[in-house]
């Protein structure tokens, strides 16, 4: 940790190599609307902007903290005086005035406002105001910079000894599968009782399908030097595989689209239908033709996000204004499509295929949502979590790209595919409150994280990426929130590399009594294995009447600011 302007280090415990860029001692944060207010220090330094209560920077350091926000999730930066109108703040922009007051619009809906008093904070404001919107635009993620790294890797100097302190076994972590090993894929396959599949390896070194996870799921007689002439047929050669097999006997495979240069021959041809259709019986292609693009989430969830703002519409208007923004519309045509799926599976006994042109989007909201509605494994916590580490992180979803956290000159594409999984789920929680093993505290909690860059889960955007971040620069460190970074013992001999926990580690940024909050507590027994044939187990969400069933989404954001865990 590198000392602050003045020659003063404080001791804030950060990342290995962040280095504090400002600070500003004797600022106060703003709490709420109630106009109450917290004495602190405002520090930004190149990784985050972070608010300590006390007048001196803590000795601890949390990765989770209403008071800070990584630098990627500051949507807007607009400095206040009560002299001169207020100003967006970027690294081109001048600061002609002494900012009074800082609000720092996140995109995890969060508005932080922060104010000087006049105590001499001026040259104090007006620094850490400049650094902050600087150091915003240098500031990169590490999720499409391919095989290097950059300012959010582990850099090669060593941190400061830490205390040590007991290791507490993660629950979450170590009931749920991550999907990195071949005995993950086998134990799932084995739990959904799918016969006539196997596990195949034939992307174990990521050489087939760069974007695929290492190992796939494929018809049992077809032999991996068939399957190898199927890749080139498909966009970013994602070949059709399968994501889960119903009770009743229909499975369910994702592929991306077929490439417009395809020209199979006689061979290509007998493998890919042994890929698609072998002894399984008809065959239904699903397309996304129906379910919201891109480009309209995104705009949807810009106009929610502003939406949320405080005065941002008269009460009397607010619900116009947000049907308007179209998100609940697209949660509903998401979860009718889903239900048409899972129908489809439950009753005519066939395969069916989304088919998305990249298969890295609405192929992961669509088929975890057919699994929600259909296996009660899903709905369970552990089972949650290992559906979204299959069918989002393993799939390959680019979360950096979608969730708009990638540094300022790389191609925007940004669109919170995710996001509006997490609300659909939300809604069928709202509806089967008994049949999910989780509340909604664990979705407010899994949808703030998603904007953290201190979890593998959401830093990368394939499982390649993340095998090429654990590079042989430091001793086997993970981050602990209450004692920096620590390097468990009994390795000594193993290769040195720099990790960073999955999400899923939630016992690294809550204490037990808020984690007890995530499970629910009406929820039934979790399933060993899938249900029998039959509807035992199957939601059955009304889709009809989904618009009366749709919670106010007034009331639940009014209710967000109390259900955090503090």
């Amino acid at each position: 940790m590198s000392a602050v302007p003045g020659g003063r280090s404080p001791a804030f415990s950060g990342l290995p190599g962040e280095r504090v860029l400002e600070e500003a001692a004797g600022a106060r944060q703003r709490c709420g609307n109630g106009g109450g207010s917290v004495p602190g220090t405002l520090l930004c330094t190149d990784r985050r902007l972070a608010f300590l209560p006390g007048q001196a920077p803590g000795s601890r350091g949390l990765i989770h903290s209403e008071g800070e926000v990584a630098l990627p999730c500051i949507h807007k930066l607009v400095a206040a005086s009560s002299f001169a109108k207020p100003k967006v703040l970027t690294a081109a922009s001048t600061l002609k005035f002494i900012p009074e007051e800082l609000a720092v619009f996140c995109r995890d809906f969060r508005l932080l406002r922060f104010s000087f008093p006049e105590n001499g904070l001026a040259p104090q404001a007006f620094r850490v105001a400049n650094a902050i919107a600087q150091a915003r635009e240098a500031a990169a993620w590490l999720g499409d910079t391919a095989e290097g790294h950059d300012g959010w890797s582990c850099p090669s100097e060593a941190p400061p000894e830490e205390e040590e302190e007991e290791e507490e076994e993660e629950e979450g972590l170590s009931t749920t599968l991550l999907f990195e090993s071949l005995r993950d894929w086998e134990k799932e396959l084995q739990r959904l009782g799918a016969a006539g599949w196997r596990v195949s390896a034939v992307n174990e070194r990521f050489d087939m399908a760069p974007s695929l996870p290492r190992y796939l799921w494929v018809p049992s007689g077809l032999l991996d030097h068939d399957l190898k002439r199927t890749f080139a047929h498909f966009q970013e050669r994602r070949v059709p595989r399968l994501c889960w097999r119903h009770p009743a006997g229909g499975d369910l495979l994702r592929a991306a689209s077929f490439h417009p240069a395809s020209e199979p021959g006689s061979e290509d041809v007998r493998c890919l239908e042994a890929l698609l259709l072998g002894d399984r019986g008809p065959c239904v292609l699903a397309d996304v033709a129906e379910l919201p693009t891109l480009a309209d989430i995104q705009l949807a969830h810009l106009r929610l996000r502003e939406l949320c703002l405080p005065g941002a519409v008269a009460e009397e208007k607010w619900l116009s204004a947000l049907e308007a923004t179209h998100w609940l519309d697209h949660v509903r045509t998401c979860l009718r499509k889903a239900v048409e799926v899972a129908s489809l599976l439950a009753g005519k006994r066939c395969s069916v295929v989304l088919q998305e042109p990249s298969d890295r989007d609405l192929n992961c909201l669509l088929a975890s949502l057919v699994q929600l509605l259909g296996d009660p494994h899903a709905r369970s916590l552990p089972g949650f979590q290992s559906l979204v580490q299959r069918e989002w992180v393993a799939a390959g979803h680019p979360f950096p790209r979608r969730l708009g956290l990638l540094c300022r000159d790389t191609p925007r594409e940004e669109a919170p595919v995710f996001l509006l999984f997490l609300d659909c789920t939300w809604q069928l929680l709202w509806q089967f409150p008994a049949d999910f093993g989780f509340t909604e505290a664990f979705l407010l909690a899994l949808h703030d994280s998603s904007f953290s860059p201190y979890f593998s889960t959401f830093r990368f955007s394939c499982q390649r990426q993340r095998g090429h971040s654990s590079m042989p620069w430091l001793s086997s460190q993970t981050y602990r929130p209450m004692g920096g970074w620590q390097d468990p013992g009994g390795h000594r001999g193993s290769p040195r590399t720099c990790t960073f926990p999955p999400v899923w580690a939630w016992g690294q940024r809550y204490t037990r009594q808020q984690q007890e909050q995530f499970q629910n507590p009406l929820a039934p027994p979790t399933p060993a294995e899938s249900p029998a044939p039959g509807t035992r187990g199957r939601l059955a969400p009304s889709v009809a009447g989904l618009a009366e069933e749709l919670q106010l989404l007034q009331d639940r954001l009014h209710a967000w600011n109390m259900q955090r865990p503090h």
